[in-house]
């Protein structure tokens, strides 16, 4: 299947999620996770009407930034992002979903600060609670967001997340239940239940995400094909 056909199959498993939960599939913003894959297929994938591409090395990025690779398709950067590689991603990324520190907050508002402009970001959960992971704890999620809303430069539209990898289904989709309830906590008491964006679900669990409640998706293989790391 080429990378259209893949993009059309998994807009008609959204919108069978969505009517499944009572929802539109238009409320569902699909980012293509284009990790290892090169500028053509980036180019095709926006030429196929995708959401948005999201990048998770900031080295990758930038090196297609300079061959025009997302032209027509907002940028997102999804990865671990290192605070000395905040300058490289900041006003050049659409948003940022992975921040989860109050330190990444910081180097973030100094950078987009030093630029005059306005750093669209998700907090990201660390929902397992996992050592090796980055994001907030649960508990730490409402001490971060006032940290974030008290920034100049940096304006949260939602939240993201990443179940661990060796949850199996019902446990995932109890984390994603979970950060929902999260996201409309914090929604409710520190934005006036505005926030617009709850990021989750990838290939394998994309489905579940939006029935638990998943604004976006981030979907890599089940577009692009398997990734053949080196």
């Amino acid at each position: 299947m080429s990378i259209a056909q893949r993009i059309a199959q998994v807009r008609a498993n959204i919108a069978a999620a969505a009517r499944e939960a009572g929802r539109a599939p238009q409320e569902i913003t699909l980012v293509g996770a284009s990790k290892m894959n090169d500028a053509s297929a980036c180019r095709e994938a926006v030429a196929a009407g995708i959401d948005a591409l999201g990048e998770n090395r900031v080295q990758e990025m930038t090196a297609k930034l300079a061959e025009n690779a997302y032209d027509g398709a907002p940028l997102h950067f999804i990865g671990h992002l290192q605070r000395n590689k905040v300058r490289q991603v900041v006003g050049k990324a659409d948003l940022i979903q992975s921040v989860g520190s109050l330190e990444l907050l910081a180097e973030i508002e100094k950078a987009a600060g030093k630029l005059g402009i306005l750093q669209n970001i998700l907090l990201e959960v660390n929902i397992g609670e996992e050592a090796a992971k980055s994001g907030f704890a649960p508990a730490e999620l409402l001490s971060g967001a006032e940290a974030a809303l008290a920034m100049e430069h940096i304006r949260v539209l939602g939240l993201m997340t990443i179940p661990p990898a060796e949850a199996d289904r019902e446990e995932n989709l109890r984390y994603f239940d979970r950060v929902r309830a999260l996201f409309l906590d914090m929604d409710g008491k520190l934005f006036h239940n505005s926030l617009q964006v709850l990021s989750m679900g990838m290939s394998g669990d994309y489905q579940d995400a939006v029935r638990a409640g998943a604004t976006m998706v981030r979907v890599g293989t089940a577009i692009f094909g398997s990734r053949h790391y080196t």
